[in-house]
């Protein structure tokens, strides 16, 4: 073996650099002991891994990595759900210089072929249960657990053209779905997350003593908010398999036998939970914080887990992936009953979100919508290897173009309160034309949720056979809700939407489809609704 490069950790005289896993794994300095992974995934088999462990692993891991001579900055496919060993390689992916692309398991193999074909990473990492055997050469392949990192196909060694890690390297890289149906790969550099982190932990969502349970996989970006936040905290990651997840009473087993003091995830982890297993989550007596992203959080439903929850601390996250996030404001408890959107607050510490019209001008006057822009020091880079959608989305600063900065261009829409607070008014491509009129898919959805029947609303547009549009709008019932025909809740749009923003079809669903990211899926919806005939406003269960 080779020897090992001083970790950045070890450069300069010991002067702490913002590097992701020295960030991350500073707890270990003070509190060694503590727990800072706790996993549950069979009823009754919890085990824990202390920051002193994980940094052992993290240490095992790069310098396994480091033994097989990949240059600094070079690629490496993450193949794994989130688990104290998928944490620990991530870290050591970071340590070694080397940056990590979480995919799931479930990826398909065009999908990772082609993630793969844009990467060119140099190695392929899995964990020793992992499936995945159709890696193609010249990609190396290997595959760690608690023992360490066992090497099937050795990476080709290249010259190195590199020798010293940066801040500004790219820590990971995550993919999302790119509008031109190729996957686009936001690039996130150490200096990006770390200035992220801490402005997140400034509000002090949580404690050492904390136990944090991650919902979502460690392909989306909001895994690894709730793993800083958590291990930022010095407190537990509590990952929940993505199997458990979709199961209430299995994911609230999670939360009780690992003790869980707070749930993060995207608003639908919570539907059936509430529709089917209240008690059960009304008993979680430890339950003291619950945060969400990534969507809209039906008003209803909110409604019910603050009766259920009543001392737990909830708290909205809006953000992109391209910043991670950028605010984090408390829900008012209770919510009050004329209240009709969430405020989103401000900008975290650090940062700041402008308004800006159509024209390019900021918007200083509240109440009028524009697109949010965020100007921050925890912006990506870039989208890897499209510069094009880069330049679209990394734009100059609107107030001041000369000095050179770039701001990130969200396209979500917004409006100001009078107290300075934001308020997210739906997505710049999310308005549809209806019969030559402009639709906003979340005022429709607003409405149908206001409905004391409702819990859950999507609204789509659907193409008809002739051409156009017709808008189309899938409800779920509340427990015992008593929601009608689709003529009721027509009539019920209607009583405070325009003709052309009332659905022409509207459809009763148990449940609303979910990508694995846990976004209401607007495809599958669209699938299923496209033999339908043109105009239909039946419902359907």
């Amino acid at each position: 073996m080779s020897q090992q490069q001083p970790t950045p950790a070890d450069t300069a005289g010991g002067v702490r650099h913002d590097f992701l896993h020295d960030f991350l794994l500073d707890p270990a300095r003070h509190s060694p002991g503590a727990p800072a992974v706790i996993e549950s995934p069979q009823a009754g088999h919890t085990a824990v891994t202390t920051y002193a462990e994980l940094t052992a692993l993290v240490g095992e891991y790069a310098a396994g990595l480091h033994a097989l001579g990949i240059e600094p900055g070079a690629r490496v496919i993450l193949e794994a759900d989130t688990t104290a060993p998928a944490i620990a390689m991530l870290l050591a992916c970071s340590r070694a210089g080397l940056t990590f692309v979480p995919v799931s398991p479930e990826t398909p193999y065009r999908r990772l072929e082609s993630i793969a074909e844009t990467v060119r990473p140099a190695l392929h990492l899995q964990e020793l249960t992992g499936q995945r055997t159709d890696v193609r050469p010249p990609v190396g392949t290997a595959r760690f657990g608690p023992d360490g990192l066992t090497v099937d196909r050795a990476p080709v060694r290249r010259p190195p053209r590199r020798g010293t890690p940066c801040v500004t390297d790219p820590a990971y890289i995550i993919f999302t779905s790119g509008t031109t149906g190729r996957p686009k790969g936001v690039v996130m550099s150490h200096r990006a997350v770390v200035a992220f982190y801490r402005g997140m932990l400034a509000h002090r969502i949580a404690g050492p003593e904390d136990r944090i349970a991650s919902t979502s996989p460690l392909q989306f970006d909001f895994s690894l908010l709730n793993i800083g936040l958590a291990l930022g905290s010095g407190a537990s990651v509590v990952p929940v398999p993505p199997p458990l997840v979709r199961w209430p009473r299995h994911l609230l087993r999670v939360l009780r036998e690992t003790g869980a003091t707070q749930v993060n995830g995207v608003p639908s982890i919570w539907r059936q939970v509430l529709r089917h297993e209240p008690r059960r989550l009304a008993a979680l007596d430890r339950l003291r914080g619950v945060l969400f992203c990534g969507e809209e959080f039906p008003l209803p439903e909110l409604r019910r887990l603050q009766e259920l929850l009543p001392a737990a601390r909830i708290v909205n996250c809006y953000g992109a992936t391209e910043s991670m996030a950028c605010s984090f404001e408390d829900v008012p408890s209770p919510l009050p009953e004329s209240i009709e959107r969430l405020s989103i607050g401000t900008a975290h510490p650090g940062a700041e979100m402008l308004l800006v019209d159509g024209t390019g001008a900021v918007i200083d006057a509240p109440g009028v919508v524009g697109e949010i822009h965020l100007r921050s020091p925890a912006l990506f880079s870039g989208y890897w290897d499209d510069r094009e959608a880069t330049r679209a989305t990394l734009v100059p600063d609107p107030l001041c173009p000369q000095s050179g900065q770039y701001v990130l261009r969200t396209g979500d829409l917004a409006l100001r309160g009078p107290d300075g607070e934001f308020y997210f008014a739906g997505r710049i491509d999310s308005q549809v034309q209806i019969n030559g009129n402009r639709v906003e898919l979340a005022e429709v959805e607003r409405r149908l949720t206001e409905h004391p029947g409702a819990t859950a609303a999507t609204a789509i547009p659907l193409p008809l056979p002739g051409g156009g549009q017709r808008l189309a709008a899938f409800v779920v019932p509340a427990a015992g809700g008593d929601l009608g025909d689709a003529g009721a809740l027509r009539e019920f749009c209607a009583q405070t939407l325009p003709p052309y923003m009332v659905p022409q079809e509207i459809r009763l669903l148990d449940r609303l489809p979910t990508t694995a990211n846990g976004k209401v899926d607007r495809a599958a919806l669209a699938a299923g609704a496209e033999p339908a005939a043109a105009g239909a406003a039946g419902s359907a269960r």
